[in-house]
């Protein structure tokens, strides 16, 4: 079995089971990236550069869906809203959880 520690905010709510809704725990994207980050950032393995913690929400959310520009230099304005639409689909943005990843006690 391999073993993998990922860091992520005391207050980060505990990972839901797999199927169940996201609560932006925040674990599959500090594991590893996804497909889209590993096209923009060039790495498998996390943590995500585009992980960020919202602490007036107290959980974890998807930079490269939240801030496109950001992450994506020289987007243009206009583009902002189909990049999110297509980034909020090729992650599956808000479906369910689908890491199987396992939390030791």
């Amino acid at each position: 079995m391999d073993t993998q520690t990922i860091h992520l905010h005391l207050k980060a709510p505990p990972k839901p089971d797999a199927g169940q809704p996201c609560n932006g725990c925040g674990v599959c994207c500090a594991a590893e990236t996804c497909p889209l980050a590993r096209l923009r950032f060039r790495r498998r393995q996390g943590p995500c550069p585009a992980l960020e913690w919202l602490a007036e929400e107290a959980c974890y959310r998807c930079g490269l869906l939240r801030r496109p520009r950001h992450y994506w230099p020289g987007l243009p304005a206009w583009a902002e809203g189909m990049v999110r639409r297509l980034t909020r689909r090729w992650i599956a943005a808000g479906s369910a959880c689908d890491s199987q990843a396992q939390i030791a006690p």
